[in-house]
């Protein structure tokens, strides 16, 4: 054989070579989970990771982890644009400490669909929202991160970042006096801009919805809408403001038997505005709780549809609202 042939076919070797290393090395844009997987796996529908937190390393920015079938997948951090949807099946994280954590960049987008976020000892946080754009909770459970200061939800972001809640169950979270359902209590200069719809936040110790700026300058809006606050231990929904204004507009909505109040505001830019909301069965342990209770110029506002009987003590709104016309 010649040299040039033989430099040839060694060239084209070479190729092959790259050709076929370059994919394997690559993120996918999909990948898969399975209770019989390996995270040493390429998390392929064939050969799928044991773990999210085993996949998440191998799926591409922008990409989504999907699972082949019901197991317990562990809890993840997430640091980049991605999707985690166990939709049609189970797709448990069953968690010490926090089940899932976002702290991405500022431009990135998480969305969490289909998932059963359960706390094991020593529970955390559910899902505990730090750094992101936008991040999308949709069809989910989380329960049971029961311990001192505990949340279903902690959302605490540095910077502006909008948190979408929807047809989400949030249960059994916080303990005694401390914690509860969602904190939502952005850090520094953070702005939270949060929307609940169509979710349930039940049986939670604490708060139900604990809306705080203590220590922020960048401000909450909270919009729930179609959901349900009950069964908290303490107050089911507070606005503190402790820094920037805190507002909240609350819409087809049931406030019912929490212990404490309905809905606390508390500091001149404490706002709720509320329509067609139920709010009845609270204050039942008295201490100073009502239906709506207003402190330090707080302010609770009425569409005058609302039905705010039924509670131990009712308390009263601020005022009407009436929209313009």
């Amino acid at each position: 054989m010649s040299i040039r042939k033989m430099s040839a076919l060694c060239a084209a070797a070479a190729f092959v070579v790259v050709g076929f290393a370059s994919p394997a090395s690559a993120q996918a844009t999909r990948t898969w989970v399975s209770g019989v997987g390996d995270d040493v796996n390429p998390c392929s529908r064939t050969a799928p990771c044991k773990t999210f937190a085993g996949a998440i390393s191998k799926t591409a920015a922008g990409g989504e982890i999907n699972c082949l079938d019901p197991g317990g997948f562990g809890a993840v951090t997430i640091t980049k644009s991605l999707t985690i949807d166990c939709h049609f099946t189970e797709g448990g994280a069953l968690a010490g400490g926090n089940g899932i954590v976002v702290n991405a960049l500022s431009t990135d987008v998480v969305t969490l669909r289909g998932l059963d976020i359960f706390g094991v000892s020593p529970p955390a946080n559910g899902v505990r929202v730090l750094v992101a754009a936008a991040v999308h909770i949709e069809d989910c459970v989380i329960r049971r991160f029961n311990a001192a200061n505990s949340y279903g939800i902690s959302f605490q972001p540095s910077a502006l970042t909008r948190l979408y809640v929807t047809n989400t169950t949030i249960s059994q979270n916080g303990n005694g006096v401390t914690g509860g359902g969602i904190l939502i209590q952005p850090t520094g200069s953070g702005v939270g801009q949060v929307t609940i719809e169509d979710s349930r936040v039940q049986q939670n110790s604490g708060t139900g919805i604990n809306t705080d700026s203590t220590g922020n300058t960048g401000g909450i809006a909270l919009v729930m809408k179609n959901s349900q606050v009950t069964g908290t231990t303490g107050s089911a929904v507070v606005l503190l403001q402790g820094g920037a204004a805190v507002t909240a507009m609350i819409v087809d909505s049931t406030i019912a038997h929490n212990s404490g109040s309905g809905i606390s505001a508390s500091g001149i830019s404490a706002t709720a505005r509320v329509g067609n909301t139920s709010i009845t069965g609270n204050a039942f342990s008295g201490g100073g709780a009502a239906g709506v209770v207003l402190l330090n110029s707080g302010k609770v506002l009425t569409y005058l549809d609302n039905r705010l009987d039924g509670n131990a003590v009712d308390g009263a709104f601020t005022a009407p609202n009436i929209p313009k016309k």
